[in-house]
């Protein structure tokens, strides 16, 4: 369904903070003000002009004699020098109350971009597991960064300057009707005539490059991720070229269609100018054939060209604004469904409590599907485990192992039945507070490219990492003999995703940090499936040697992976299979 211009303008103006849109507000006035300032700079042309061409006749104006008396004038000529300056003193406030407007409505557009770029990114770490497993990072990227910034330079900008230019395209009008209402009245007519009809042809080319826009600028953050995050398979497979082809084709249709905005906004202004000069020489031509003469109408002929080339600008002005709004609309409507997605009702709360969890887990008659139109991916599940437990799962590809892990840590949502801790059922309520206990580590650990004591303490603020802590940590994963025979020690930096680390290095770190945050739940999925026998056997002697209160959950490919635990689940097809310890699951 197609949504207008204004009424996505209207969900932009809601989604902004009551900070901002008192700012605006204020803004809005400043623009009225410095309308004026363009009225009065106007129309001071009048009495300016009529003072160089005939000062005795405003000096014999009776209405003014107490204020030139007061002031000591005595001769008409002795006027010319006040009226000059007041004149250029107008034009000089009309002049800066411009530049104020336009440091403002930068400042205050730049801090609203920011204040959407934040909201989005928070609105997208909120959202459940799901909603990731549903979106393209790409397009979530686009959405906080590139999207964001097209809506501040694209929507808020344009519109601010349409509304000041509409603000004063108004008092303008209304100044060159007290000169002269039929001339006001024909150019205002002529110019919105000539850009209604640029508007009506134009408008389905700016829908469809603002569409392009959009979906090229999220084709070329896809590119760039795959075409960096795959680096190694793409020189090792020799495709540079393919995939510098897909950055250029998408670059190049992003950038056509930004240049035909660019040209479809901008192109009536020289049209419109030509137009405007002649308009103004033919209406000075038709004036000196008046019975006065040229010099009787030289005031309103200056105040008329005057008032006409303030007034090109602003109607070009309001008319290039709304085709840069129209010409990045779609990118609009996806902002603005990102930032229509809810947050859960604990993000602006203090941290949830955690949810006691004394003595096991219990998954009672548990069933998980994607959604309405997919089969079960887990079914009838039922299971204990108990607190201090190491429990492993086993079984082939697709058999709903990492699901229900997912399940277990309150990714997902159970389609039917319950897992409970200590008795209590485990609710969005009260979601955050089991989590509190979790800490996952995943096949391929994420490392930032930081310090060893950063990605140990991971999203820890650098000024609150507990070193000892660390340290502990690093022990308790057997990896603190390693790190302390490095030059910097924990300051030691590990690359761009751990490169400069082996894989059983960043597991042991993935361990320690599992260790750092005090979890008293581990959970190993498929942590060591990627590693050597070697390697493995001392991944899995740190998980064996870890406190007896530490519940660990273990997803491996490999039996002998869960030799140590105190119980298998083995799995198939999403149904339970068997559990038992390792010398039952072996038969």
């Amino acid at each position: 369904m197609k949504v207008s211009i204004t009424s996505s303008i209207k969900k932009l103006w809601s989604a902004l903070t009551k900070r901002r849109r008192i700012q605006f507000f204020l803004l809005t006035l400043l623009m009225i003000l410095g309308s004026f300032l363009e009225v009065v700079s106007i129309g001071i042309v009048i009495p300016f002009l009529g003072i160089l061409v005939a000062p005795e006749k405003i000096f014999q104006n009776e209405t003014l004699q107490p204020l030139f008396q007061l002031f000591g004038f005595s001769n008409p000529s002795e006027l010319l020098l006040p009226i000059t300056i007041a004149f250029c003193l107008t034009v000089l406030f009309s002049s800066s109350m411009r530049l104020i407007l336009l440091w403002l409505s930068t400042r205050i557009s730049l801090a609203s971009g920011a204040d959407l770029s934040v909201g989005i990114y928070r609105r997208i770490l909120y959202q459940p597991y799901s909603f990731h497993c549903s979106r393209n990072s790409s397009e979530l990227i686009t959405g906080t960064s590139s999207k964001s910034d097209l809506v501040v330079y694209s929507i808020i900008m344009p519109s601010l300057v349409m509304l000041n230019s509409s603000i004063v395209m108004i008092a303008i009008i209304g100044a060159l009707i007290l000169v002269d209402a039929l001339v006001a009245f024909l150019l205002f007519g002529i110019l919105v005539f000539i850009y209604s009809i640029i508007v009506f042809v134009k408008r389905k080319q700016l829908s469809r490059e603002s569409e392009v826009i959009s979906s090229e600028t999220t084709n070329l953050v896809k590119a760039l991720q795959e075409g960096l995050g795959g680096i190694r398979d793409v020189i090792i497979d020799g495709t540079q070229e393919i995939y510098t082809k897909i950055y250029r084709n998408s670059d190049r249709a992003l950038r056509t269609a930004q240049a035909n905005n660019i040209i479809i906004a901008g192109s009536p202004r020289f049209l419109l100018e030509a137009l405007g000069m002649s308009g103004i020489a033919i209406f000075a031509y038709v004036l000196v054939q008046g019975p006065g003469g040229i010099t009787s109408m030289i005031p309103i002929l200056g105040a008329v060209a005057i008032g006409a080339q303030r007034l090109l600008p602003m109607i070009q002005n309001t008319y290039s604004s709304w085709a840069i709004i129209k010409g990045h609309h779609t990118s609009l409507v996806d902002i603005l469904e990102l930032l229509e997605k809810t947050l859960p009702y604990h993000a602006d709360k203090p941290s949830s409590l955690i949810l006691p969890f004394n003595h096991n887990i219990s998954i009672k008659k548990l069933f998980f599907r994607y959604s309405q139109d997919t089969p079960d991916i887990l079914k009838q599940i039922n299971l204990n485990i108990k607190k201090g437990s190491h429990v492993g799962f086993i079984g082939p590809t697709g058999s709903g192992k990492s699901t229900l892990i997912d399940v277990i840590m309150g990714l997902l949502e159970p389609s039917n039945g319950t897992i409970e801790i200590d008795g209590v059922p485990l609710k969005i309520e009260n979601n955050r507070g089991w989590q509190a206990h979790i800490a996952h580590v995943p096949q391929h650990i994420y490392l930032s490219d930081a310090s060893i004591e950063e990605n140990i303490a991971f999203g820890i603020e650098r000024k609150n990492i507990d070193s000892e802590r660390v340290q502990f940590a690093a022990e308790q994963a057997q990896i603190a003999t390693t790190i302390e025979s490095w030059p910097k020690k924990y300051q030691n930096r590990v690359g761009e995703r751990g490169v400069k680390l082996s894989g059983g290095q960043q597991q042991r770190i993935g361990i320690a940090r599992a260790l750092y945050k005090n979890a008293d739940v581990i959970i190993l999925d498929e942590a060591t499936s990627a590693l050597d026998d070697t390697t493995e056997n001392e991944v899995m002697e740190s998980i064996n040697n870890l406190s007896k209160d530490i519940t660990v959950i273990i997803i491996a490919h490999r039996l002998t992976t869960l030799k140590n635990c105190t119980n298998i689940v083995k799995l198939d097809n999403g149904n339970l299979e068997e559990i038992g310890s390792y010398k039952d699951i072996e038969r």
